[in-house]
Formats: structure tokens, sequence, C-alpha cells
């Protein structure tokens, strides 16, 4: 990963800072902990990148930064610290030196904290997430509801009995299959249905649209919306 000063003027240019993009001064140094902090945050919001050695007040000129002279010796501190790898490089721009930390972004459905402080920014500040927010981003991982298992361990024939395959069919003004396999084929590429090694399972999702008896699926007939 090299980052060139054609591309530092380039991130100059955005008309403000982001989540995903933070510039900061730092002409002497910059404080450890703030930095752990700053990569927490960026990677709670989606990932970006943090550039040390830039003013944060438009038109954003290169001050040049002495903070962290070996920045392979700083990333490795940073990964024992917040536990996820942070690339960080020193580019030679001609306005002085700016250090450049490449921010992955957090997993799906999981959010990183330093010293148990979930962040996010909050224009200038780091400021802990709300518990909305987090419950947003755990809910992430949790599997959609439409693709979870009405019927499981059904054959194929148990699958167009139970499904109206040829409403289906119909409603996509599709020519029927020839063979069953065809329907079943088609129905797993929709995730109506999904395919368990021989087994098949009908989704939610199958279920609530093509159901041809409501009272073959449990309590799902109280979810169903045609």
């Amino acid at each position: 990963m090299t980052t060139t000063p054609e591309q530092i003027d380039q991130w100059r240019q955005s008309p403000s800072e982001h989540e995903r993009l933070e510039f900061k001064e730092a002409k002497n140094q910059f404080d450890n902990r703030k930095l752990y902090e700053y990569c927490v945050a960026i990677a709670n919001e989606g990932g970006g990148r943090l550039l040390l050695g830039v003013s944060n007040v438009p038109p954003r000129q290169v001050v040049g930064s002495q903070a962290f002279n070996d920045v392979v010796v700083m990333a490795e501190k940073v990964f024992q610290t917040v536990g996820f790898r942070v690339d960080m490089e020193e580019v030679q721009h001609p306005d002085g030196r700016v250090v450049v930390c490449h921010v992955p972004s957090r997993p799906r459905g999981s959010a990183y904290h330093l010293a148990g402080k979930y962040l996010m920014r909050s224009g200038e500040s780091l400021v802990p997430m709300s518990e909305d927010r987090l419950r947003v981003i755990f809910d992430e991982g949790r599997p959609d509801w439409l693709t979870e298992a009405a019927r499981t361990g059904l054959a194929d024939a148990a699958v167009v009995d139970l499904l109206d395959t040829q409403a289906y069919f119909e409603l996509l003004k599709l020519p029927y299959p020839a063979t069953r396999q065809g329907v079943i084929d088609r129905l797993i590429r929709e995730h109506l249905i999904l395919d368990n090694g021989g087994a098949f399972t009908i989704t939610n999702l199958g279920a609530l649209l093509f159901a041809k008896r409501f009272d073959e699926f449990g309590d799902l007939a109280r979810k169903r919306y045609r």
C-alpha cells in the first residue's frame, strides 16, 4: 500500500472531513492514546484514513509532522492495543512529512472498543456510541428472518407439494420447467428454498409468498401477507 503526494492532495480537496477521512496537524507529536481512540472510532464507522501533518482547516495545508518516527513500530503498538491491524505509512510530500493511517472497517455485526468504550466521531470530538447505535450494529449479525427456515428436511417432492410453484412461474411469466429438478434449481436460485445436501429447507420468504396451505407451516400463518 503506497500513498502518493498527489493522493494526499486529492484528499485535501474533500469538501469536508467525514467519517472516513480525518486530518490532524500533529506537527511535533500525536498522543498514542488519541491515535488508538481515532482508530477505533473510524473503524466503527466503516473504516477510513487518518492523516497526520495536514491542517484540518481548509485549505488544509500540509504542515508536516514529526509524530511516530518509526511507523512500523507504532503500527505494532496499535495492533497490540486495539486488536486489529492499522497500516501506517509516511509520505514525503513536497510541503512536509505526512503520516497516513489506513483504518479498516469493523466486522459486520460487531463493534470495536477501547477499554470498554465503543467510540464514534461527533464533529471534532470522539464520544461513546449510544445504546441505540450499538443495538443497530449488533443486529447486523443476526440472520435475516426471511432467510430462516419455515420447514426443513424435505424431499423435492414435498417442496413442490407445499409450495405453489405453478403460481411462481406464472408470476414471472416463465415457462414451467420440464423436470422437477428444474423447478428446484430455480427456487434455490431465488432463495425460496435451501439445499442442505439433498434435503431441502423452505425459507420463511418462500412460505410467505407461495405456501399452498399455511397450516403446514406452524404459526407462520399469522405473519402472512399476500
